[in-house]
């Protein structure tokens, strides 16, 4: 099945935080719209220190990969099926970028 248009949830504490349409695909990264809900405000100051820390990975990697951790654990990514085990995700407004994977990927 394509990805294309499906929606996938961001959940944070048991709450929905937003959904990402999916409209564009790059493998293995994912692109699409995000529509944050209420619940989004308490964990987007995450996603805006990890955003602009990969802006700047090559200045302090390991900086990056901390306020990353934070965001892993505070969210969870779920697919239209399931959540996944593992992902990647990066949200700039009203754009959502991810990859993932069905089996960890780290030790987070």
């Amino acid at each position: 099945m394509s990805h294309s248009e499906q929606t996938w949830r961001v959940v944070c504490g048991g709450e929905l935080c937003g959904e990402i349409t999916i409209d564009a695909m790059d493998m293995p990264w994912l692109h699409g719209s995000f529509v944050a809900r209420s619940a989004y405000a308490k964990v987007k100051p995450l996603f805006d220190r990890e955003l602009e820390l990969l802006e700047q990975t090559n200045d302090d990697p390991e900086a990056w990969e901390a306020a990353y951790d934070q965001v892993a654990n505070a969210v969870r990514l779920v697919s239209p099926h399931r959540p996944v085990a593992d992902f990647l995700l990066h949200i700039d407004g009203d754009r959502a970028w991810f990859r993932w994977s069905d089996e960890p990927l780290s030790t987070r």
